[in-house]
């Protein structure tokens, strides 16, 4: 597998299902595969902040057997441009074709996290940075978090429904909650194009102007009615995107979108889940994410598997 930058790769590499069975396995049996990163080396870098992903990834890489670089675009490494043909006599001291280049002749695979300028939707959905970047790189390219998706905490939102359900098909319902800045739709558009390929009753829940992008949504069903959508789901995972169209905007902080125990009430008893950071009594009460049903720690838990699953294929294809 050269690249992983959505659901897709998995199905056209070694197949959702086959993935999905490597990483149950790889979460009962974390060092099953020790030495396939064997004297291989895993560059990542974090053009912005990260937590779960930057620990987990690396301790992924540990499990395989592989080392790691890590680096922060703009400290860790120099300014980068991105921007072809410019002269670059601004703040920016490097272009991503020599950069991307050098970091693959010193690493085996390379990760890298971006995220959406909110600003330059077209740019934004064109995955500019990330495309440019697996173009020069030379080696496999996983995507760390992009401008328009989080693949590798979707793979850990499947894994975790998957550990965690009590029928064949559960009702999942993601649901947008207020917060107060405005944020990319990459998780919610990543969760989605997963969910639309995997064997789960999906229901979307946002607000009007808060419709996502139909590249990802096409197909999804979806609602203006929170509780309609939480009457009996097995799931619901709480997120926040600002609007797609008018781009990049907070067009409601409406509290009454807040999941609460009340609104917890209407479901099947259902898991509550969030991909971290979240906003404590904005997106979720206090009540809901300290209760037994939430497995918020399970999902960020998935996330080394999530990695460990991926950066195996990759690895495994360098042999």
């Amino acid at each position: 597998m050269r690249r992983f930058t959505s659901v897709h790769d998995l199905i056209a590499g070694p197949g959702l299902t086959a993935a999905l069975e490597d990483a149950l396995e790889f979460a009962r049996h974390p060092w099953i595969n020790a030495d396939v990163g064997r004297r291989k080396t895993i560059g990542l870098l974090f053009m912005n902040p990260s937590l779960r992903t930057r620990m987990s990834t690396q301790i992924a890489a540990r499990l395989l057997g592989a080392d790691t670089i890590v680096l922060n675009a703009g400290s860790d490494s120099w300014t980068l441009e991105t921007r072809d043909g410019v002269v670059m006599n601004g703040s920016s001291t490097e272009h991503i074709k020599e950069a991307a280049a050098v970091m693959g002749a010193y690493c085996d695979v390379l990760g890298l996290r971006t995220f959406a300028s909110l600003t330059d939707r077209t740019a934004d959905y064109a995955e500019e940075i990330l495309e440019k970047f697996i173009a020069y790189a030379g080696v496999p390219v996983v995507s760390l978090e992009s401008a328009t998706r989080h693949p590798l905490q979707s793979f850990a939102d499947l894994l975790t429904i998957e550990q965690f359900k009590k029928k064949p098909r559960p009702k999942v319902v993601l649901t947008w909650a207020p917060h107060p800045k405005a944020l990319p739709q990459a998780v919610a558009n990543s969760f989605v194009e997963w969910m639309n390929v995997s064997d789960v009753e999906l229901l979307v829940a946002h607000p009007k102007g808060y419709e996502l992008s139909a590249t990802f949504a096409s197909g999804a069903a979806v609602t203006n009615d929170q509780n309609l959508a939480l009457d009996g789901a097995d799931f619901v995972y709480a997120k926040n995107w600002s609007s797609y169209e008018p781009y990049g905007q907070i067009l409601s902080q409406d509290m009454s979108w807040t999941v609460t125990t009340e609104k917890m009430a209407l479901t099947n008893n259902a898991k509550f889940m969030h991909c971290l950071p979240v906003r404590r009594n904005m997106i979720v009460t206090d009540e809901v994410i300290d209760s037994e049903n939430s497995i918020v720690i399970a999902q960020a838990t998935n996330r080394v598997v999530s990695a460990q699953t991926v950066l195996y294929h990759m690895l495994k294809g360098l042999a």
